[in-house]
């Protein structure tokens, strides 16, 4: 079954019992200004600016998130845009992995290298095959898990989404979730994901015959995601029905 919910991930968490999955895989936010914030003060100098930073880790500390956060350095955003800057890439809070913890038996987390997390053996790294060296965006990510293995790694594009369904800022292949599931979860496992996105967790979960709920607080992505995973479902059952028997006993329904 997958089950998609417009909701603030820790009201759901909240009504569950302990260990009630068997997987948490989630993508919290964690981009600049979300863990670190950097106030700054920038200085003219050698034909260009120089910019102080004052580094601090914001979840240690959620008293002084709302008086930072229209203070973190981002050059891009204009200052209407940078006072509200963190809303959406504001790190979640010690309770949050605290809930997470409890509610599921094994957890995989992006950008483990952002949280404060405990040492692991098993890191996954996924290398983005199309980005190059001295490009902007980071070529790979380091995911965290609680699994006593060996690291892992998968070389794969960021641009294997199918064209017209990217609509996230971080959004994923459904081909990366699939390789996750692959590696931690048997069919009928139950698997949460707290940040939903774009839905590509749900995509795979489903193709791999999970027990799945996603969470998504943003309206405007959750209706975008649900739309596109009933799209994906939808088109699953059609290809089903025209196989030959001997192929369609073989399938999930």
């Amino acid at each position: 079954m997958i089950e998609l919910l417009n909701i603030d991930c820790m009201a759901y968490m909240a009504t569950l019992p302990d260990k009630s999955f068997d997987l948490a895989v989630v993508d919290p936010p964690y981009g600049v200004g979300s863990v670190t914030y950097m106030p700054h003060r920038r200085e003219s100098a050698f034909g260009g600016a120089i910019d102080h930073y004052n580094v601090m880790i914001a979840t240690l500390d959620m008293n002084q998130r709302p008086n930072m956060k229209h203070d973190v350095c981002n050059t891009h955003n204009t200052k209407t845009t940078l006072a509200h800057f963190g809303d959406t890439n504001m790190a979640p809070p010690p309770e949050y992995f605290k809930e997470l913890f409890r509610v599921s038996k094994h957890q995989v987390i992006f950008g483990g290298n952002y949280f404060l997390l405990p040492p692991t053996r098993c890191f996954l790294v996924w290398r983005k095959t199309n980005v190059p060296e001295k490009f902007s965006m980071a070529m790979c990510e380091y995911i965290w898990t609680s699994f006593n293995a060996n690291a892992k790694s998968i070389d794969l594009s960021s641009l294997s989404v199918a064209q017209g369904q990217r609509f996230h800022p971080t959004q994923k292949p459904a081909k990366l979730y699939s390789w996750i599931y692959g590696l931690f979860c048997n069919p009928g496992d139950r698997v949460l994901d707290t940040h939903l996105g774009s839905g590509s967790s749900a995509i795979a979960a489903h193709d791999a015959r999970l027990d799945f709920v996603g969470c998504e607080i943003d309206a405007e992505y959750y209706n975008a995601a649900k739309a596109r995973v009933e799209s994906h479902t939808a088109q699953h059952v059609l290809e089903v029905h025209h196989l030959t028997p001997p192929q369609q006993k073989d399938l999930p329904l």
